[in-house]
This record gives structure tokens, C-alpha cells and sequence, in this order.
């Protein structure tokens, strides 16, 4: 049992460090020069491509002879995995992370068709082809020595992990702090980017990984408030109906 659970780990972060790496490719051709910071965590991997592909294969797997079911769903699945990961990740630092609203056919700037088409083509490799080849080379190390090395990898992972997540609610943090004197999302925006450029090297880090994410506000509203911001506002309409009466 933990044996196979330490295979499925190594596959995990072996599909995450692929992601990382077809992430700064991508990144790289956009920019037209080498980019190495990408994704939230310090080392090279991207677990959301490690989730994604986690899911694929449990769930997939049965349509490896259907290319044609396995392309669409591959797409569904990740692009529902995309989606929901950027929505609570909003949610929870009060931050978007990616935006694809400058891109055609998207939904709600969280998931795009260009992506969920490469979604789709990435699982039809990776149960076909990559996944089967991962196995049975992770397969063919001795077990003792794959389960130390999933363990050694298991703590780097961890720890990289707290680290980041600290990061990320400390900028959280910066955000909450401009919200009380602001009520602009795109002048925060750039106040906690120009606050953060400044700080730790983890913080700059994050804000390079992800050089379009806004900080977007978490609006408190007092209903009381607004109750008696409407009635001053009615009875300002009756006082100037009254003096046109007049």
C-alpha cells in the first residue's frame, strides 16, 4: 500500500514539475525571453498540473481507447479544475491570480478555450503514452530506495508549501491593510505591487510569477448604512419636488 502510494506521489510531482516546465515555455515565447518564476511554490512544479493529472488518470483511464471521449473530457475536467482553483484562491486572498479576459472565449477570465483545447490534447498523451512509460519506470526502482525518496521529496514539498502559503497571506495581509483608505481595485492593485516589490525576496518572487494579478477588494457593506443613505437620498427628491411646487 504505501509503496504504491509513493509511486503515485512521484507521478504527482513528476506531472507538476511538467507543468512547470510547459508553463515557463509558454511564458518564455510570450515574452520573448527566458522565464524561470513560475507558478506559487519556490521549487520547480506547478501542483495544479499534478492535481489535474491525478484526475485524469483515476477517472479517464477507462476511455484510453476513445481518443475522441478522452480529448473532451480531459478539457472538462481540467478546465473545471482551473476554474475552481482560480475562484477560491480569489476567494481566500483576495486575489486574481490569472486573467484570460483579454482572450476570445472565456468565462469569467478564470478558464479559455485555448487552454481547455491544450487540456484536452495533454490527456490524451498522458493516458495513452506518458503515464504507462512513468509507471514502469517508477516501477522498476527498488522499493526501499523509491519510498526514501518520496519521503526526502514528501518534506521539500511540505515545507515549500508552508513557506508559500505564509507568503501569500502575508500579501493577503498588505491588501487588507489599503482596503480601509481605498475602494479602487486597480489603484490597490498597484499600490500592493509597488509595497511588495520592496519586501522579501518570496514576496517580489510571487508578484514576477504572476505579473497580471490584481488585488481586488473585499467590499464590507453595512446594510443599516445603506438603508439611511437611501432615505437621505429620498428626502433630498422631496425637498426639491416641494421647492418646484412652490
Amino acid at each position: 500500500m504505501w509503496y504504491q502510494i509513493c509511486i503515485w506521489f512521484c507521478l504527482f510531482l513528476i506531472y507538476s514539475f511538467l507543468g512547470w516546465c510547459a508553463e515557463i515555455t509558454w511564458a518564455s515565447i510570450d515574452k520573448k525571453k527566458l522565464v524561470f518564476n513560475r507558478g506559487f511554490l519556490i521549487g520547480p512544479y506547478c501542483p495544479l498540473y499534478g492535481v489535474g493529472a491525478w484526475l485524469m488518470i483515476f477517472f479517464l483511464h477507462r476511455y484510453e481507447k476513445d481518443f475522441v471521449v478522452l480529448f473532451v473530457l480531459s478539457a472538462v475536467v481540467c478546465s473545471v479544475l482551473e476554474y475552481l482553483t482560480g475562484y477560491l484562491l480569489e476567494k481566500v486572498f483576495h486575489t486574481r491570480w490569472w486573467d484570460y479576459t483579454h482572450r476570445r472565449w472565456n468565462l469569467n477570465g478564470r478558464v479559455c478555450l485555448g487552454n481547455s483545447l491544450m487540456f484536452g490534447a495533454a490527456g490524451v498523451l498522458l493516458i495513452a503514452l506518458v503515464n504507462p512509460f512513468l509507471h514502469r519506470l517508477l516501477s522498476m526502482i527498488p522499493h526501499v530506495v523509491l519510498m526514501i525518496l518520496a519521503c526526502i521529496l514528501l518534506f521539500i514539498f511540505l515545507l515549500d508549501l508552508i513557506i508559500s502559503l505564509h507568503t501569500m497571506f502575508q500579501i493577503r495581509k498588505s491588501t487588507a491593510l489599503l482596503e480601509k483608505n481605498k475602494d479602487n481595485t486597480e489603484e490597490i492593485t498597484k499600490l500592493v505591487r509597488a509595497a511588495l516589490e520592496k519586501g522579501t525576496k518570496l514576496k517580489s518572487r510571487l508578484l514576477r510569477a504572476f505579473p497580471s494579478a490584481k488585488f481586488t477588494l473585499k467590499l464590507k457593506v453595512n446594510p443599516l448604512k445603506k438603508v439611511k443613505e437611501l432615505l437621505a437620498e429620498i428626502q433630498k427628491i422631496k425637498e426639491k419636488a416641494k421647492k418646484k411646487g412652490k
